[in-house]
């Protein structure tokens, strides 16, 4: 299974945000589109960052007393590892695994094309393990498979 394939089931929606945003609408929005990071883009529609929960814990953290005036530039991830739709979705798990992170920005020709969370992995091999399962089912009981 690859990035594509997840992408053609849960769509290429992504919500960006600019780095000039202020952290508190930054928030806002993550909070109303029900989602755990923006992509911070240029105008050109590159990533060139995120914006994660940790990212605003962080801000939290270090910088209480400024909450209502910090930029997202100011906190964003900016060095984020990115993929793209042709990528295998078991390359994407250890990815996610070992850089211990939980979205993945795809791009394609250097354009931002849709993200991957760590659920989406989750939810797609577990499709895979059902087929697989009703299949091996199939074949120890004796089903002729069609």
């Amino acid at each position: 299974m690859k990035t594509q394939d997840i992408l053609a089931e849960k769509g290429t929606r992504v919500i960006t945000v600019e780095e000039t945003v202020l952290l508190v609408d930054a928030v806002s929005m993550m909070m109303i589109n029900q989602i755990g990071c923006l992509i911070v883009t240029n105008n050109r529609n590159e990533a060139i960052g995120l914006v994660s929960p940790t990212d605003v814990f962080r801000a939290i953290h270090h910088h209480p007393e400024y909450l209502t005036t910090i930029t997202v530039s100011e906190i964003m991830t900016r060095n984020i590892i990115v993929v793209t739709p042709e990528d295998d979705v078991d390359d994407l798990m250890a990815i996610m695994t070992e850089s211990k992170i939980r979205h993945l920005p795809v791009i394609e020709r250097g354009s931002l094309v849709g993200l991957i969370s760590i659920g989406d992995l989750v939810r797609a091999k577990i499709n895979v393990w059902d087929v697989e399962i009703h299949y091996l089912t199939d074949y120890i009981e004796g089903k002729t498979v069609s």
